[in-house]
């Protein structure tokens, strides 16, 4: 297991999988601050192209950070740029999932010209300025009606909304990052409910985190890089008009939406996942 120092110190962990491409596609884990395990091979994208899955500080095999202060996003973005200079590569292909939308972006606002590339998948931009408000989260919850579980998560939703929310209500509302609740969105919910680390993620969103969120947006405006966000047309966070949002900050954004998947689109429809991802890596390298 490959290991390098981040700029503090702390000693951080990445996972090399797969092969293919001329450079690996370097892959950020959401959560916020979930291990890269719950990635798997991305749908299959592994026998296609290298993977590079870093694990943050704290979780998987990385380190813990000296204190807490030292998950705040922002703050995590140089630890990008030093796998960076460990690989050797003068640019990343660079993938950020639902939360790690905020980190990457956060990296690509201070190292614009080390980017070659960005894909977001269904991820948040709030590095940018750009919240998905709960209200479009029940506009998706409303999609999915004729589920046999619509009944029952309904009301676990609204205690979830309303801070009320039990362990058992969040369980239910596992079947919302799916676009099918079968058995491997089961497995996957089960592996990331168990990797998910209460005290990283809120110090990830400390005060302070997103205060220069008009700065990095000034800096994403201009990136000369090919930008991919994905979302899945069931998803609420973001809904795909969102997702559209953020892709047009960037000069040479694009938005794909994913028929019939959710938060997690490698697990809903790996085909269709491999298939738009390879295709903009492939395209990206044209870019220049």
């Amino acid at each position: 297991m490959p290991t390098f120092d981040a700029p503090d110190g702390t000693r951080l962990a990445y996972h090399r999988k797969g092969s293919g491409g001329d450079r690996p596609l370097v892959c950020v884990p959401g959560g916020p601050m979930m291990r890269s395990a719950y990635f798997g091979d991305l749908g299959g994208l592994a026998a296609r192209r290298e993977l590079v899955l870093l694990d943050l500080r704290g979780t998987g095999d990385s380190a813990e950070p000296a204190d807490l202060a030292g998950f705040r996003v922002d703050r995590q973005a140089e630890d990008i740029e030093a796998l960076r200079v460990t690989l050797g590569l003068e640019q990343l292909d660079l993938l950020g999932h639902s939360a790690a939308g905020d980190l990457v972006l956060a990296y690509a606002a201070r190292h614009p010209k080390r980017v070659r590339s960005l894909v977001l998948v269904c991820a948040r931009a709030r590095t940018a300025g750009i919240d998905f408000p709960v209200e479009r989260r029940r506009e998706a919850l409303e999609l999915r009606r004729d589920e046999p579980w619509y009944e029952e998560v309904r009301p676990a939703f609204e205690r979830a909304v309303s801070g009320k929310a039990g362990e058992a209500d969040f369980e239910l509302l596992d079947r919302l990052s799916y676009g099918r609740w079968d058995a491997a969105a089961q497995a996957h919910a089960a592996a990331c409910a168990e990797w998910f680390d209460e005290q990283a993620a809120s110090a990830y969103l400390a005060p302070g985190a997103f205060d220069a969120a008009d700065a990095a947006r000034a800096v994403l405006a201009g990136l000369d890089a090919p930008v991919l966000v994905l979302s899945g047309a069931l998803d609420g966070s973001p809904r795909p008009d969102s997702a559209a949002e953020v892709a047009a900050l960037f000069p040479h954004g694009e938005h794909v939406v994913q028929a019939n998947a959710a938060h997690n689109p490698w697990v809903d429809g790996p085909d269709d996942f491999v298939r738009t991802v390879t295709e903009f890596l492939a395209s990206a390298r044209d870019h220049r």
